[in-house]
């Protein structure tokens, strides 16, 4: 049942890693995608919906990770099923936020 344990490692590190896109465009009081925006994930929401987006993610990590079994962070497998959480989403989150903010497209110079 560890297995599990790891599973739900990775899936907290995709959610704090999807918490800080929106938790830092909200405190910077720019407006960004959220589920809650028309088209939902194309369309901008309020700075203030993008800090509690985030802040409800950070909290769906915290309890993903320190809540469930005994996370141990000098154990391989377990930071690296965070770790591994992480990549993935900030992997995904580049590409998808990226198609509206001009991250896809490097420039010259």
């Amino acid at each position: 049942m560890v297995w599990l344990h790891d599973l739900s490692y990775l899936a907290g590190g995709a959610a704090l890693a999807n918490g800080v896109p929106h938790f830092v465009s909200g405190v910077m009081g720019r407006p960004f995608q959220s589920p809650f925006a028309r088209p939902p994930g194309e369309g901008l929401s309020s700075s203030t919906v993008n800090v509690a987006w985030g802040f409800f993610n950070f909290v769906v990590g915290y309890l993903l990770i320190a809540r469930v079994g005994s996370f141990d962070i000098r154990a391989s497998d377990q930071a690296g099923a965070a770790g591994l959480g992480l990549l993935a989403m900030g992997l995904l989150t580049a590409r998808l936020f990226g198609r509206f903010h001009g991250g896809n497209a490097p420039t010259d110079g």
